[in-house]
């Protein structure tokens, strides 16, 4: 019988992918396909985004990442090293198994030890000792303080130990025990094809509007549009920036739009003194590398035209970025001098020539196509600005698989990337993006410029240890200052997250970029 069922769900589904969503059904476009069901296997965006349909979390976030209560009802640090979260009684998995403090305890340790995962949770349970205390009590330990405490708990899905215990990951891709305690069921997970999802009328929570999801990949940007504009999806993620303006005019569609926690920058070769891709006009080496120069990395921050990148290339859709993170994230400094740098043609040319560069040198700029907002388009804008000061710029994309990897083997000099606070304040790019890389521990993981500053290590240490939240920002905010008057990164711009609904929808705006059902509203 059960298999009939699910049977004839599939169909139903079917149908509404077909011919677009009736008035209790909805059908979202993604731009990108999950690569599982398993909320454990892959840390990735899509994959996070279509967990959070199905699993809860001990702690839940807002659409401005603040932190809400979720499966745990309130939080509190004991002392230093421990903190207790008091979980919310009477909730049942989808099955009707109730849900305990047993489940946390399984979940924390399953989350950092799911074998082949491409990208581990082990970041966020690594060093965290998770005891039961009662049935609706755990307790989570870490050797020494440690505040970001709530946001990491934040990011961790709570599965069923009784379904999950021996459980792979093609158990959760086929739905066998993809059961979790959220708004919406499984149906069927069909790796880049869809995700099929009926409502949980057991939800503890806010009960769903929508009967019956499906979550849909289309990863070209124009095809997502044409689907919206025939009536086959409803909702659509990440809407081109070229289609923006017409579809606003649109009477039948709804456009929203709100900041996003990811910067767009420029990263560079802090260590090398001979870089790989930098020589002299006529292609020989130089003998030194010019980017460890304070004033040539400043010279190529005034060269930037970061408003009209904004204006052109990102047709008004950004903003012009000064620092990690946009005004009203926690630790966003107020220090004017980190204001967006203006651009100054005469004022980049006279850098360059006081530190011993006044005829310029060459270089390529490497970066991704497809991974962030019109990626390829900012390289082929910024290439004529650099060779506009003197430095002869070349542009090289590559797909992102290719340029990650080669970016993480510190093989370019200079070149662009995207970073998104998954915690939503900005210790998150400190210690990725200017923290000096530890493999150990974990530090600079992704400072591929190997940038390296000990004070601000130091008051990043500092801040990381200290529970209240006052004096923490105040010490992040110390650190944005010292990294970004150094450049050990040069900022762009802020990308703006761009949603697009049929009429009579509409999106609330997220700053994690996440497209959840749940945040679809009906006006």
């Amino acid at each position: 019988m059960a298999m009939i069922a699910r049977a004839a769900l599939g169909v139903l589904f079917g149908c509404v992918l077909a011919v677009g969503a009736r008035a209790q059904d909805l059908t979202i476009a993604r731009a990108a396909a999950p690569s599982t069901a398993d909320p454990h296997y892959h840390n990735l965006g899509p994959n996070n985004a279509q967990a959070r349909h199905i699993f809860d979390r001990l702690v839940d976030s807002d659409e401005k990442q603040r932190p809400i209560p979720g499966l745990a009802t309130s939080w509190r640090a004991l002392d230093e090293n421990v903190w207790e979260f008091k979980l919310r009684p009477g909730v049942k998995f989808h099955d009707g198994t109730p849900f305990t403090a047993d489940d946390v305890v399984f979940s924390f340790e399953r989350a950092g030890n799911v074998p082949n995962s491409p990208s581990s949770f082990g970041l966020y349970t690594k060093g965290k000792t998770v005891t039961k205390v009662d049935d609706h009590t755990v307790r989570i330990a870490t050797a020494a303080p440690y505040p970001l405490m709530v946001n990491e708990v934040a990011t961790i899905s709570i599965v069923s130990k009784k379904l999950a215990e021996g459980a792979s990951t093609e158990d959760y891709n086929a739905g066998r025990a993809a059961i979790g305690t959220g708004p919406f069921r499984l149906v069927e997970f069909k790796s880049g094809e869809h995700t099929l999802l009926e409502a949980n009328g057991d939800y503890w929570g806010p009960k769903p509007i929508w009967r019956k999801v499906a979550l849909k990949p289309i990863v070209s940007g124009p095809s997502r549009v044409a689907a919206l504009l025939a009536g086959d999806v409803d909702l659509i993620e990440e809407a081109p920036t070229t289609d923006i303006a017409h579809l606003k005019k649109d009477p039948k569609i709804n456009v929203s739009q709100g900041l996003s926690n990811r910067v767009i920058y420029l990263h560079m070769d802090h260590q090398n003194d001979n870089s790989p891709f930098i020589t002299d006009k006529a292609g020989k080496p130089l003998a030194r590398n010019p980017l460890k120069d304070l004033r040539v990395r400043k010279a190529i921050s005034k060269a930037i035209n970061r408003e009209g990148i904004v204006a052109r290339v990102m047709e008004g859709v950004a903003v012009p970025a000064g620092q990690f993170l946009a005004e009203g994230f926690f630790g966003h400094s107020p220090d004017p001098r980190l204001a967006p740098e203006k651009f100054d043609l005469e004022g980049a040319k006279k850098l360059l020539a006081d530190a011993g560069y006044p005829n310029g040198f060459a270089m390529t700029i490497h970066g991704p196509s497809g991974r962030y907002i019109n990626d390829a388009k900012i390289l082929e804008a910024i290439a004529p600005m650099l060779t506009r000061v003197g430095i002869d710029t070349k542009v090289e994309v590559f797909p992102f698989n290719v340029f990650i990897s080669r970016a993480t083997k510190l093989e370019f000099s200079f070149f662009l990337v995207g970073w998104g606070s998954g915690t939503g304040e900005v210790s998150s790019p400190l210690r990725s993006l200017v923290g000096t890389y530890d493999k150990d521990t974990g530090r600079g993981a992704s400072n591929r410029g190997r940038y390296s500053n000990p004070a601000v290590d130091k008051l990043l240490d500092e801040a990381l240890a200290t529970i209240d939240d006052g004096k923490r920002e105040k010490l992040l905010q110390q650190a944005v200052e010292l990294s970004i008057l150094d450049l050990g990164i040069i900022p762009l711009h802020y990308q703006v997250n761009s949603w697009a609904a049929k009429k009579g929808l509409r999106y609330a705006v997220r700053t994690d970029e996440a497209t959840l059902a749940m945040s679809v509203e009906r006006e």
